[in-house]
């Protein structure tokens, strides 16, 4: 019962310990991680993991452990802000990808970086067609950076001189995985019967709505769960 109760003590212990760390060295920590904030964040887990469990070493050797290794982290970060030239060294540098069009393949195996990771990477930021790109970079904390060409780059209001519309409210989810969110709806001065009668006009029931949102414009959106697509893509 006692090694028990001493794990229970320990873990909160090394959970507190963990939390009032992150908490002083920033949200870059667990935001934008470079290879500094990757390094620091598994070495402090890993301390901390000793500290709940492995009952054979003295715990106050672990917080001094763990609480030294956080003071060097700290120092390396206030460092790296006074200069770039450390701060280099310890979180690393951009790369390019894509330079004109062209794929820098020599950068891409510097980095041990694939042609796959690259298609998902311009995928998850709406871009199919790699001939769009003008530039990518990698950056430190491994997300890619990418600029259009020209021709392919979104008008904007201001290109057409259109006045935008001003946001006239903010979203209000209606519906949720079939399940109509009735807090959402009063705090918004809306209805139960207003949503079900929507739904009525659309010949359809609340079980039958996966999603449903009001927009900032106040347009209605309702996603169903039967979509009519024969053969989705895998």
């Amino acid at each position: 019962m006692q090694a028990y109760v001493e794990v229970i003590i320990r873990t909160i212990a090394a959970f507190t310990l963990l939390m009032i760390t992150s908490r002083i060295l920033g949200k870059q920590t667990i935001s934008n991680m470079t290879f500094h904030d990757f390094v620091s964040g598994i070495t402090l887990g890993a301390i901390a993991s000793n500290l709940a469990l492995n009952v054979k070493l003295n715990h106050w050797l672990i917080v001094v452990s763990l609480l030294i290794f956080f003071g060097i982290s700290f120092l390396v970060s206030k460092i790296a802000l006074n200069s770039r030239a450390w701060n280099r060294l310890v979180s690393g540098t951009p790369t390019v990808i894509i330079e004109n069009g062209k794929i820098l393949e020599d950068n891409m195996r510097k980095i041990r970086y694939t042609l796959d990771s690259l298609a998902q990477s311009l995928r998850e930021k709406n871009i199919f067609n790699m001939a769009e790109v003008e530039y990518a970079c990698m950056e430190d904390h491994g997300k890619l950076s990418v600029k259009k060409k020209s021709e392919y780059e979104w008008v904007t209001r201001k290109d057409l001189k259109l006045h935008a519309a001003a946001v006239q409210s903010f979203p209000v989810e209606l519906i949720m995985d079939g399940i109509i969110m009735k807090d959402n709806l009063a705090h918004n001065g809306l209805t139960t019967q207003w949503l079900e009668q929507l739904l009525r006009q659309r010949n359809k029931s609340v079980s039958e709505v996966f999603y449903a949102v009001r927009g900032t414009q106040n347009q209605l959106y309702f996603d169903y769960y039967r979509d009519h697509i024969d053969n989705p893509i895998d």
